[in-house]
């Protein structure tokens, strides 16, 4: 899906460090910090005695300027994008748990489709994929999101199509975009349905059509994930109990 603008430097680097996790942009912030804050606290360079030297003078208190402003900036919008990186994160895993609460046939037609990438993107995550959601602002053939697990790349592309079957021209692009990066795989992820000529030439390639159906089945797959967490809670409770109601009954002879 592609959503181009253009965009200033400081806003790319919050949305780069957005896509990282929280941690990460934490730790960008403070590395950043202290390097642009040593460079700062140099010693402002001698004034140049030969003409030769106002080259070296001017660059040497250019970085230092640069440096003393950037020792604040930059880092303040590191710790925007880690905090950005952390909502987004908690909004993935609400959108997850909702959807896997969810009965509704139409679970996934009644989001945004910022909101199915999203939920998208967490669906890999659980399943031990390294996650980064490429946002659709790049000539990248249409790639919505970027896997990595075990030092291999897997493109993805989202098509969160409600009336229409995705076609195979969607499923021929990504593998051409896929044999252009190397990929070791790739999946079309819909909240619809495939053409069957999209199934035929998927089928035999290292690319996986994904279809609602089959995604509502890895979303639902948290539900005994939760309900095995509270089957343990009240076995823990309940195995505590007896023993408090012994401490009880000593106490009160």
């Amino acid at each position: 899906m592609g959503r181009n603008k253009k965009t200033s430097p400081a806003e790319d680097l919050l949305e780069f460090v957005a896509m990282l996790p929280a941690w990460a942009g934490i730790a960008i912030a403070a590395i950043t910090y202290f390097w642009l804050h040593s460079i700062a606290s140099q010693p402002a360079p001698a004034a140049p005695v030969q003409p030769a030297q106002m080259g070296a003078y001017v660059t040497s208190t250019l970085w230092k300027t640069l440096a003393y402003y950037g020792q604040f900036f930059i880092p303040l919008i590191c710790l925007g994008g880690a905090a950005l990186s952390a909502w987004r994160r908690k909004q993935r895993e609400a959108l997850l748990v909702n959807a896997a609460k969810s009965e509704a046939a139409s679970a996934l037609d009644d989001i945004s489709w910022q909101e199915f990438e999203m939920l998208v993107g967490e669906a890999f995550r659980r399943q031990g994929y390294q996650v980064m959601e490429n946002g659709g602002s790049r000539p990248d053939g249409g790639i919505d999101l970027i896997l990595r697990k075990e030092d291999e790349l897997f493109l993805v592309q989202c098509k969160q199509w409600k009336a229409f079957r995705v076609g195979v021209d969607v499923v021929r692009e990504l593998y051409g975009v896929m044999a252009a990066k190397g990929a070791a795989g790739g999946y079309v992820v819909t909240s619809g349905l495939f053409t069957e000529a999209a199934m035929r030439f998927a089928k035999g390639r290292n690319l996986k059509l994904i279809d609602g159906r089959v995604l509502m089945g890895w979303i639902r797959q948290v539900k005994p994930i939760q309900k095995a967490i509270a089957t343990s809670k009240v076995a823990n409770e309940s195995a505590l109990t007896p023993e408090l109601d012994t401490k009880a009954a000593i106490q009160n002879l």
